[in-house]
């Protein structure tokens, strides 16, 4: 686990609010778009917004069509690790993994990309889900003297979970706009299970307006 005794900023983390996410992508999120207002207002309170993206190659091993006769919603074995299997989506260069249009990305720092080795997926915007290389995300976040890391976007029970939770491992206090996430549950309740696992793992979990109304007021002194 790093040390944060040293650090005394925050951020705020855009998960994967891409094209394929949202109506009409190929990997829809009910309600995916709606974060998007919420990520602009909440942007403009933080002096570090930071974003993630999915960046598949295309023959990624998380692809159903990778595979013959399986579909998404499958579970397989990839590289020694229970794989979901999905529609093929954000693949490198195409629209799809493009960012939302309409989301400000003037106020975006940088971009970590994840999900790029075939091999293995990457819900994290940290690790891949065999925690075997890292984005960099956590190595700039000590850079900049983070401590608290403020996360939302796509999806509550995937990549927003994965994150948290590498978040928390790494020393990193840290929240959950929770109305600023938007799930897939592909099981009933899997978004209201992975709230309570972020929880249990010491995260907080908070609301977009109070959240930005209380920034607001620590600017102001």
């Amino acid at each position: 686990m790093s040390t944060t005794s040293q650090r005394t900023g925050n951020a705020l983390l855009l998960v994967d609010i891409q094209n394929d996410f949202i109506p009409g992508g190929s990997l829809v999120i009910p309600g995916g778009d709606e974060v998007v207002p919420i990520a602009n207002r909440l942007s403009r309170r933080f002096d570090l917004v930071l974003a993630s993206q999915d960046w598949h190659p295309a023959d990624h091993g998380s692809f159903a069509s990778q595979y013959g006769g399986r579909s998404p919603g499958d579970v397989v074995e990839l590289n020694g690790l229970e794989q979901v299997l999905w529609p093929d989506h954000c693949v490198q260069g195409s629209p799809g993994a493009e960012f939302v249009t309409g989301l400000d990305m003037t106020r975006v720092d940088r971009v970590f990309r994840k999900g790029t080795d075939p091999g293995v997926d990457s819900y994290s915007a940290f690790f891949d889900n065999g925690r075997r290389k890292s984005t960099g995300l956590a190595d700039y976040l000590a850079q900049k003297e983070v401590d608290v890391l403020y996360v939302m976007g796509l999806a509550t029970d995937y990549c927003v979970k994965f994150t948290v939770l590498d978040a928390r491992r790494e020393g990193l206090r840290t929240f959950v706009v929770e109305d600023g996430c938007r799930g897939v549950e592909l099981r009933a309740g899997d978004v209201a299970q992975a709230l309570r696992e972020m929880r249990d793992a010491g995260a907080g979990v908070v609301r977009s307006r109070q959240l930005s109304t209380r920034l607001q007021r620590e600017a102001r002194g």
